[in-house]
């Protein structure tokens, strides 16, 4: 049977590319009364009876997946934060960090608008994210004149399946257009009373760019903490994971243990201050969420 792996998703039908090019196939019956639901990046065995149209007989295990958008088997999401309009706040990005490696995921860090910023506030900026690349994620910084922008990106890109992700109006979109321009999503400006963008993505597709595959609307459209057990939060902070053999009790939560390295680590300031912050924030949350039932 032919393999291959789902590159768009659209009213019931799903594309597949194989080494024969592209199939339109449906999914069998059987998907639906086991209640699954292939989605783009799925990589599955169909057959066909003609080259017009085939059929998903199965879908393999997949590596990861989200929910939005709809995606399975992806190899990283780069985090789009601005410095200004809107304006940086850790807070959100950590909590994207959070997400994506709850989800086995590699992070990339891009920060846009850098040339808005008068010279001394960008060294300050620069000098406290630096710190995010000290716990070994890769960062980059990004104006909105960048005319190297494809070039920047190219060697991240190549060979990866990649997902855009970050809050409304930072510029994932623009970023998109820009390495891509026959994309040409739409975008909107920021509401200036709302503070947010809007995009117009009506379906997800994989587009093909540098060996790799990116999709074509940006991720993480809910920040929650749905998915993600208290205990499991620990461990999508890599700095702690580091120290966390060093902690008196196995299992530490970081928050309320004597002898925790993470609060000794904290206190010498080698973890950023405003980091530990979000996490107990983040715990909180996670606390008080409604029970799933």
């Amino acid at each position: 049977m032919p393999k291959g792996r789902i590159i768009k998703a659209l009213s019931g039908f799903y594309y597949v590319q194989y080494e024969g090019g592209v199939i339109q196939c449906r999914g069998r019956g059987v998907f639906r009364q086991r209640k699954i639901t292939p989605l783009v990046g799925d990589f599955v065995e169909f057959e066909y009876g003609d080259k017009k149209e085939g059929y998903i007989l199965s879908i393999e295990e997949r590596e990861n997946q989200l929910t939005r958008p709809p995606i399975a088997n992806i190899d990283q999401a780069i985090i789009v934060t601005s410095v200004k309009e809107p304006g940086l706040s850790l807070n959100l990005l950590d909590k994207f960090l959070v997400l994506v490696e709850s989800k086995a995921i590699t992070p990339l860090l891009f920060f846009t608008k850098m040339d808005l910023l008068a010279v001394d506030e960008a060294e300050r900026i620069k000098e406290k994210l630096d710190y995010y690349k000290k716990i070994g994620y890769s960062v980059e910084f990004l104006s909105t004149k960048d005319e190297e922008v494809e070039r920047q990106l190219s060697d991240y890109l190549n060979d990866k399946v990649s997902v855009f992700a970050g809050q409304s109006g930072v510029g994932k979109t623009s970023l998109l257009n820009k390495i891509m321009p026959s994309l040409q999503l739409e975008t909107d400006n920021i509401s200036e009373s709302l503070g947010r963008g809007k995009h117009t993505t009506r379906h997800v597709e994989l587009i093909a760019f540098e060996n790799g595959l990116i999709a074509d609307t940006p991720g993480f459209s809910a920040l929650d903490f749905k998915e993600i057990e208290l205990e499991e939060l620990p461990g999508c902070f890599p700095d702690f994971v580091e120290l966390e053999d060093q902690c008196k009790f196995r299992g530490c939560m970081h928050i309320k243990e004597p002898k925790c390295a993470v609060k000794d680590a904290i206190a010498n300031g080698e973890i950023l201050e405003e980091r530990y912050q979000n996490y107990l924030q983040f715990a909180e949350e996670i606390k008080n969420r409604k029970p799933r039932y």
